[in-house]
């Protein structure tokens, strides 16, 4: 259920559907050009112990694969699955030509170490830019798969035609997944980037920190953590928390009265989401690109 202070037509509000659109559509585009040369991408999704929230996921990543020409596979182990027989699942879709991309749904059972088998994920198959590889190629700035979240907001802030180099950027949380690898990705920007964690929050100094920033990004899932007489005045915000209230999916900020001060704000729900999985399609293509080069 969706705020009654949301509207399609406030432009201060950065909805996600039009920029996941014009991704998938370009996807789509590319895969008509690579089947007709005999090449046809497929998605593989291996999970184990079938958490209702991965489901939900999981099928909005069907949808769109399915809509961009992308085949789009699951395996499913049972809860009780060892670390072991995840990694020989790992090892044999490695091997598998045929499979370009693979996805380690979250979370893994508690047996399971979830950095040692997404590390063994082939670096050319991580769409989600989980790997050590791919990560360090993010630090660096050289080529890689880049998480696709971080790569759907950083496209967000872009669509509002805001220019990046110099700005005071506060991004608060940092996760491997989304805080710490969006963070890089806007230095690459040349902003001037602070990343907030609990420890900001322990000493007191989030709202100091919150009220200076010129782009604020918020990746935590906790709701209200950001109040919004801290944002600042003309700010742009990337709410990319997700909560469920009451059954109500909610994000980080206090949207109705963050909108009232940002000049742009994406909406929980509507906004980074439709993007994210929309750059998991991206990165499926891209990976099939560097195998084909690999091996040609």
């Amino acid at each position: 259920m969706e705020s009654e202070s949301i509207s399609a037509e406030d432009p201060r509000i950065i909805f996600g559907k039009d920029l996941a659109d014009a991704i998938i559509d370009e996807v789509t585009s590319e895969v008509e050009e690579l089947r007709a040369s005999g090449h046809q991408p497929l998605l593989m999704t291996l999970e184990a112990g079938g958490d209702p929230a991965s489901k939900v996921y999981q099928e909005s990543q069907r949808r769109v694969a399915r809509r961009a020409g992308i085949n789009y596979e699951t395996i499913e182990l049972s809860e009780a699955t060892s670390q072991q027989r995840l990694l020989k699942y790992v090892d044999r879709i490695n091997r598998d030509p045929y499979i370009n991309g693979l996805i380690v749904n979250l979370p893994l059972p508690e047996q399971v170490n979830t950095t040692q088998v997404q590390w063994a994920i082939d670096r050319k198959k991580d769409v989600e830019g989980v790997t050590p590889c791919n990560l360090g190629g993010l630090f660096l700035g050289t080529e890689g798969l880049r998480p696709c979240t971080a790569q759907a907001i950083l496209a967000l802030i872009k669509s509002t035609g805001i220019e990046l180099k110099g700005k005071e950027v506060v991004v608060v949380g940092h996760s491997e997944i989304v805080g710490k690898p969006t963070a890089l990705l806007l230095l690459h920007e040349d902003a001037t980037v602070s990343v907030c964690h609990y420890a900001t929050s322990q000493r007191g100094m989030l709202e100091e920190h919150v009220r200076n920033a010129e782009v604020l990004v918020v990746a935590v899932g906790k709701p209200g953590l950001i109040k919004g007489e801290w944002i600042k005045e003309g700010a742009l915000v990337i709410d990319a928390g997700i909560n469920n209230i009451d059954n109500k999916i909610v994000g980080d900020v206090e949207f109705e009265l963050a909108l009232e001060r940002a000049a742009y704000i994406t909406p929980v729900p509507g906004g980074v989401g439709a993007v994210t999985v929309a750059y998991l399609m991206k990165n499926t293509l891209e990976a099939l690109r560097w195998q084909i080069i690999s091996n040609s």
